[in-house]
């Protein structure tokens, strides 16, 4: 690993921990989604709390923290391996925030980000696939889940040398929905339908 990698992975990390969602609720004057609605400070929850416009510059943001460092890296020339331990940086920066004491959300839209630059026909089979599941159930989590379940597959019939990587990163979200999966088996996980917030 070269001193620029070592470099762009902290990059990435300091970058994704910047969260999105706590900051523009604090310029909209909304509740922290860290302690409201679903308690995620994510796109979704930011929906909920304060509507259209603030979750949608919640998920632009959250995106570009991914595909930034991402970008920057393949720019440099940074080989297929270490770009991918870059985007899970990136990752880990959004699920573990060093300026918001490690407490951060699920990292889906940073994941997404994180592919762009480097294999956007899997990104946007991805989006694709989130889009087709979220308009069937209208449950976000499931969408996100069956998503990122997928990817490594997409990863492998698309960029194989981003297999790795990109189980990783789906492993690592697959953790994050621990609550959610639960309340999935349940059936009690909130939806769009319901407008309600668990």
């Amino acid at each position: 690993m070269t001193a620029l990698t070592l470099l762009m992975i902290i990059t990435a990390y300091l970058l994704g921990s910047i969260s999105s969602a706590v900051l523009i609720c604090k310029l909209w004057g909304l509740p922290d989604p860290r302690r409201d609605g679903s308690g995620n400070p994510g796109a979704t929850n930011v929906y909920r709390i304060g509507g259209k416009l603030p979750a949608f510059l919640t998920l632009w943001f959250d995106v570009l923290k991914g595909m930034v460092p991402v970008w920057a890296s393949y720019f440099f020339g940074i080989e297929p391996f270490f770009l991918g331990l870059i985007a899970v940086a990136a990752c880990l920066g959004h699920i573990f925030p060093l300026y918001f004491n490690f407490r951060g959300g699920k990292a889906v839209a940073t994941a997404l980000g994180a592919m762009f630059p480097v294999a956007w026909e899997m990104a946007l089979l991805l989006i694709a696939t989130w889009l087709l599941v979220f308009r069937i159930s209208r449950v976000s989590s499931l969408a996100a889940l069956v998503t990122v379940s997928l990817a490594p597959f997409y990863a492998f019939w698309i960029k194989p040398q981003y297999t790795v990587p990109v189980i990783m990163i789906s492993v690592l979200i697959v953790w994050r929905h621990q609550a959610n999966i639960v309340r999935l088996g349940s059936g009690q996980e909130s939806s769009f339908r319901r407008r309600d917030q668990k």
